[in-house]
């Protein structure tokens, strides 16, 4: 993970400076959204992503609520009205989670496991669900290569179980290969 992370971001930092000047240039406000979430063994930690929504965002939430298209407790909606221009390419292209290796590098992700879930999130989880808390969240997983937004919440759990109990590192290998065209395909991504 560490050589991996440490390495892309290098590779990628042209491409994520110019990712950083178009989000100053479309919309007021950081470039990068942090976020609380939940990591290994249930310790939060800050995620951090590109900056892809208008600022008062999570304000603008309550009121979208009822109209989520996600599986569960997971909110999605296609036409989210609160996404930048930008921000819609960077979500099609997955390229708002670039960030995310800064997480790996400091060994608060992983660059494969479960999604790094909301707490907010965890409340209609069922008891064996706590079980994807005993490895590190990635930024690419199982559920991000089997469709993301288009599975439903019961295929969400059992993917994560599923990568929780028979991890190992050919299964990692086989999920990073499976996102590159899942990126590419932009299935689910919304």
């Amino acid at each position: 993970d560490l050589a991996v992370a440490g390495t892309v971001l290098v590779l990628v930092s042209p491409v994520l400076a110019a990712l950083a000047l178009a989000i100053r240039l479309d919309s007021p406000g950081p470039v990068l959204f942090r976020q609380e979430r939940v990591g290994k063994d249930g310790e939060p930690f800050k995620v951090l992503k590109f900056r892809t929504m208008v600022t008062n965002a999570e304000e603008l939430l309550a009121e979208l609520q009822a109209n989520s298209e996600g599986a569960g407790p997971l909110f999605k909606m296609k036409r989210d009205p609160r996404v930048t221009r930008v921000g819609s390419f960077l979500r099609k292209t997955s390229l708002d989670e670039l960030p995310q290796l800064l997480n790996v590098f400091k060994g608060e992700m992983s660059l494969v496991g479960p999604r790094p879930a909301l707490r907010s999130e965890m409340a209609e989880w069922s008891d064996e669900l706590y079980a994807r808390l005993r490895v590190k969240p990635g930024i690419t997983g199982m559920w991000q290569v089997s469709g993301r937004s288009t599975t439903t919440f019961e295929e969400y759990t059992r993917l994560d179980l599923y990568y929780v109990d028979n991890w190992s590192l050919v299964v990692d290998l086989a999920i990073l290969v499976k996102t590159i065209p899942a990126v590419v395909a932009s299935r689910g991504a919304y």
